[in-house]
């Protein structure tokens, strides 16, 4: 039989077994599944809470990535279902915002509880769903976990100031006090802990939240929802976390609608202006997570292995699809060449870990989805149309899933509008840098302001990276990777990033209004700067 035909026969045999595999059942019907049963999934899951199960907008499929197969069904949310949920968010918080903050802090506490129990299922299904590797997936959830010990400690410090007055016998008190309903519209590269994020912090200030979770992740927003809800059921409270999965006329309502005080929004850039345009009309509040383009520095003076280590990790981690991925790579002119040999190697290297998620071996798991590959593909294409250099990786992996070769694209200019536009995907334009200088303006030159990194040894290379005119972005990071962050400190971004702030410092105070408050404990009446009027 000739090579050409035998290949040909083999191909059609591999499509075959695929499509048999896909239709052969549900994996939440699998037993090596299991832990879905654990966490409540069923063949068929109502994607809409709010004090009882229901959903009676389009079902939808929610599928492994890396397979293909179809994991189990979700009845979604419909615009009325979502306007339900925002009238019940609305009355609960009424009730829920009475409660002590000490009290609040305790019901969080026990949620964080809750969660440490199904951390590693539901960690699991974060990577079944989403696609990260399985360390991910439960680093994921941990991240809630933290969050929510971040908020017990919260709900008996957060406070305002009592500031000195000019006139004698007044003082000016600071009070901060809940919004009410927040809305959390999260992506699916963090299916849970965005919401866990602004849901702990939120509660904890006294306020009630409601979720839309991204469409493709609607198990993950299910799962983690029965978690919560459990919690005040046990303690007979209301519904006060409630959620509506659905698409984007669903989301629009939660959008426009003047009773949802915040909305906290991750997604891209062109849809998070939209959001907040819309949002802003409204004069609501808003907190936006948007693109990131971020660039990791690698000055002459770095520890080497260090950087390679960041560098590695930075644009793999998650296949590329962290907000905080490294997208960029500006190196030292004088070690460019051998940082970028070592780092060839690591990448090669890399295709021996290519596996399912929930493979402990895996490195690399799929990226979320065919729409993922085709702007991963499209981007390659683009770039050999402009010149450049594809060092390693540029073509999809032949396996079922959507799985792609991380990449490393050379000899393209910093400005060129490729390396300006974030692809989210495993990608990174390295760039060559004479100086610092030099470096710290081309990071500068992106739209995005997320993430940034430089590695070096020099205090004042340090000190010139933090200065006013060194990294413009929210995170700024020495010595370690662009990518990821803890929940200590405020998560977020400027410029076409949003300039919101989530997690740890003071990003509560946005989900709060701020009282100024002057007391008058005095018998006279005496005006601020001195002013007589009689």
């Amino acid at each position: 039989m000739p090579l050409l035909v035998t290949r040909s026969l083999l191909a059609t045999s591999k499509r075959i077994h695929l499509i048999r595999a896909m239709s052969s059942g549900y994996l939440v019907e699998d037993p090596k599944f299991s832990f879905l049963r654990d966490l409540g999934i069923e063949r068929v899951n109502a994607g809409v809470y709010n004090g009882s199960w229901k959903g009676s907008g389009p079902v939808i499929k929610s599928v492994d990535p890396a397979t293909g197969q179809v994991i189990a069904e979700v009845k979604t949310g419909t615009v009325d279902e979502m306007k339900e949920c925002i009238k019940t968010a609305d009355e609960v918080y009424k009730e829920w915002s009475k409660l002590p903050a000490p009290f609040r802090g305790e019901i969080v506490r026990q949620i964080g509880d809750e969660l440490r129990k199904y951390r590693e299922p539901l960690g699991k299904l974060v990577s079944l769903e989403m696609g990260k590797i399985q360390a991910e997936g439960i680093g994921e959830v941990q991240e809630i976990i933290d969050i929510c010990d971040y908020a017990v400690g919260l709900s008996r410090m957060f406070a305002g100031q009592i500031i000195p007055s000019e006139r004698p016998k007044h003082v000016i008190l600071e009070k901060w006090r809940p919004l009410g309903c927040i809305g959390v519209i999260s992506a699916f590269n963090f299916p849970c802990a965005v919401h866990g994020w602004n849901a702990a912090i939120a509660l904890t200030v006294g306020n009630s939240v409601l979720w839309k979770g991204a469409p493709s992740t609607s198990l993950v927003a299910i799962a983690t929802t029965r978690i919560f809800a459990e919690v005040f059921k046990r303690n007979n409270l209301p519904p006060v976390a409630t959620v509506c999965q659905g698409g984007a006329d669903v989301g629009d309502v939660l959008v426009k609608d003047p009773r949802v005080k915040l909305v906290s929004f991750t997604g891209s850039s062109a849809v998070g202006q939209q959001v907040g345009v819309e949002v802003q009309r409204r004069f609501g509040k808003l907190i936006l997570e948007l693109g990131g383009n971020n660039a990791l520095v690698v000055n002459d003076d770095a520890d080497f292995n260090m950087a390679l280590d960041a560098a590695f990790f930075g644009c793999i981690g998650t296949a590329g699809q962290r907000c905080t991925a490294t997208r960029r790579l500006i190196i030292h002119e004088k070690i460019h060449d051998a940082f970028l040999a070592k780092l060839k190697t690591r990448y090669e290297g890399l295709l021996k870990r290519v596996g399912h998620p929930l493979d402990e071996k895996t490195l690399l798991g799929p990226v979320h989805n065919q729409q993922a590959v085709d702007n991963y593909l499209k981007a390659i294409e683009a770039v050999k149309k402009a010149g450049g250099t594809i060092l390693v990786g540029g073509k999809q992996i032949d396996r079922p899933g959507f799985f792609v070769e991380p990449t490393i694209v050379t000899n393209i200019a910093p400005d060129h509008p490729l390396v300006k536009t974030e692809t989210f995907a495993p990608i990174v334009y390295v760039l060559k840098a004479k100086n610092l200088d030099q470096a710290i303006e081309w990071n500068n030159a992106v739209d995005q302001g997320l993430s940034s990194a430089l590695f070096t040894r020099d205090i004042g290379s340090i000190f010139q990276w933090i200065g006013n005119h060194g990294s413009d972005c929210g995170l700024v990071n020495i010595n370690t990777s662009p990518s990821g962050a803890e929940i200590g400190g405020a998560f977020g971004g400027e410029k076409h990033t949003g300039g919101g702030r989530e997690s740890g410092s003071d990003a509560w105070k946005q989900y709060c209004r701020r009282a100024t408050i002057t007391l008058n404990h005095s018998s006279e009446m005496p005006l601020a700067q001195g002013l007589v009027f009689e």
